[in-house]
């Protein structure tokens, strides 16, 4: 064997890796995937959750029920009961999907649905599923479950190496997440699998937001799962996964062994407190029923071939049209461009409200989109902008001086996506506020209709604001500073607040590279 010492072996080496690197990256060629359609309306309906919900439907033809799910546990057990009631479908779309103990406890009851004859569909981002592709490719050697990854990584590990030869491609990714039971209920919003989603862990929560719903716009749920499932960009994982090294339940036993059984236990005790235990189920959940409307981007956007009119932010600003009287944004990515600034700007001019809340640096788990924000605070204020960012919430045992990785680390944060317009119109889903939402991923939300649902959350966000976030203000001499209200006073932070001279160091520097439209 050559060995590679001297400029031109070392030269000749790095070509040659090089062209392995190259060759070993063509996707595969999908002569001939199969093609799977929503069951059909009579095969879904006459079943547990279709009987369930009949009546309701019924009432209210062309409306659809919604029940929020703000606290984590619920939003699991609610996942978990869907599973558990599905008698004929379960089509399933996610971002991420974590190898913890959530994330694995979903893995096993989709396993158990597909033993009783549910076809179970899960369609993955490629980038959201670090350590999974074992158990991932045992599960789908089982009958009744397909698995498909979306823009996949050719590289399986390490994932990075992709990004050497098609980053433009492998930079886009589907942040779209949806739980959908036999075409009669589903879930959207912001939650990923994972524990930080779900209150399983003491280490890293996100405060989130998702809505169960039944009735008319589940079937455009559905309809778009089609579409993002029968897309080009939808492999099957047994075309780029390694054979499986064991069973699906010899793979789910391994993954529960790595994890925390006491914490696991804990977390299943409390879910089984859970009132939504039977409520889903039997049909008795309480949902407010108002026009609801699913918009999403198509998946030809990860390819830059989606027409302007088809993407998610312009079908939002028609749906939601121009604010009249206020506006509550909350984004916990929140990059504005020079675009949404003027666009801000234009409505505080206008003497539209404008409140804005999203993580301060110190509960941001990705401080290299705190770079992209920081800027634009100043001008925002200054045309009238309420700004606020929320505190670092969840577990003490995160010292709130830990420094954090410039692209993510363990930290409590805000992650629910959701805006509400004119006292009425409410916006929930995966949409962030920033570039990469709007120019290079692909969402999924709902724009529901309704005075009661706004009126509730913004008593809600009201309530939250003064206790769990810090009101960012100007100074008479045009300087940054913050307000955290505490039931014995407040106290003013001239700087960010709990947060090192090294991370602020590192969110300065970062600001000054051409970061934005990544971001």
């Amino acid at each position: 064997m050559a060995c590679c010492y001297g400029p031109e072996p070392l030269r000749t080496c790095a070509f040659a890796l090089s062209l392995l690197i190259l060759a070993g990256c063509a996707l595969p060629v999908l002569e001939q995937k199969t093609q799977h359609y929503v069951a059909p309306d009579h095969v879904t309906t006459d079943t547990r959750l279709g009987r369930a919900w009949l009546s309701k439907r019924q009432t209210n033809p062309d409306l659809s029920g919604i029940h929020p799910l703000a606290d984590a546990h619920d939003a699991f057990t609610a996942r978990i009961l869907l599973t558990g009631a599905a008698e004929q479908t379960l089509d399933i779309q996610y971002y991420i999907w974590r190898a913890d103990i959530t994330g694995t406890l979903l893995l096993e009851s989709l396993l158990s649905a597909a033993d009783r004859g549910v076809r179970v569909r899960l369609l993955l981002d490629d980038n959201g599923i670090r350590g999974m592709d074992d158990a991932l490719a045992a599960l789908a050697e089982q009958p009744n479950i397909h698995i498909r990854l979306f823009n996949p990584f050719v590289v399986r590990s390490p994932k990075w190496l992709g990004y050497i030869t098609d980053f433009s491609r492998l930079n886009r990714r589907m942040h779209n997440k949806s739980f959908t039971a036999d075409n009669q209920v589903t879930i959207i919003g912001g939650r990923n699998i994972g524990d930080e989603y779900f209150g399983a862990t003491d280490g890293l929560l996100f405060s989130d937001l998702d809505v169960l719903a039944a009735g008319a716009v589940v079937d455009e749920v559905s309809a778009d799962f089609d579409k993002y499932w029968n897309s080009p960009f939808s492999y099957p994982a047994q075309t780029l996964l390694p054979k499986a090294s064991g069973s699906a339940k010899h793979m789910l036993h391994r993954l529960k062994q790595q994890q925390n059984a006491a914490r696991a236990q804990h977390y299943l005790e409390a879910i089984e407190n859970s009132e939504l235990t039977e409520q889903i189920v039997d049909g008795n959940l309480s949902l407010l029923w108002a026009p609801t409307r699913m918009i999403s981007d198509p998946p030809g956007k990860i390819a830059d071939k989606a027409q302007q009119r088809a993407m998610l932010s312009h079908q939002l600003r028609n749906a939601i049209g121009e604010p009249k009287t206020a506006l509550t944004l909350i984004s916990p990515y929140f990059v504005p461009t020079a675009e949404g600034l003027d666009y801000f700007r234009n409505l505080a001019g206008q003497g539209i409200r404008v409140r804005i809340l999203t993580n301060s640096l110190e509960a941001t788990d990705v401080a290299a989109v705190h770079s992209g924000y920081a800027g634009y605070r100043k001008p925002l204020i200054k045309a009238g902008v309420e700004l606020f960012e929320m505190r670092k919430l969840g577990s003490d045992s995160i010292e709130p001086h830990e420094s954090k990785r410039p692209f993510g680390n363990s930290g409590s944060s805000l992650h629910a996506k959701t805006f509400i317009v004119d006292h009425r119109d409410v916006f929930i889903g995966s949409f962030n506020f920033d570039p990469r939402s709007i120019n290079l991923n692909t969402e999924l939300g709902f724009v529901i209709e309704s005075e009661k649902l706004a009126g509730n959350m913004e008593r809600e966000i009201s309530s939250l604001l003064p206790s769990s976030s810090y009101r960012v203000r100007l100074d008479s001499r045009d300087r940054l500073y913050w307000v955290e209200q505490n039931p014995d006073g407040k106290t003013i932070h001239t700087k960010e607040p709990y947060t090192s001279a090294g991370i602020r160091t590192l969110v300065f520097l970062m600001s000054l590279l051409p970061l934005e439209p990544l971001l």
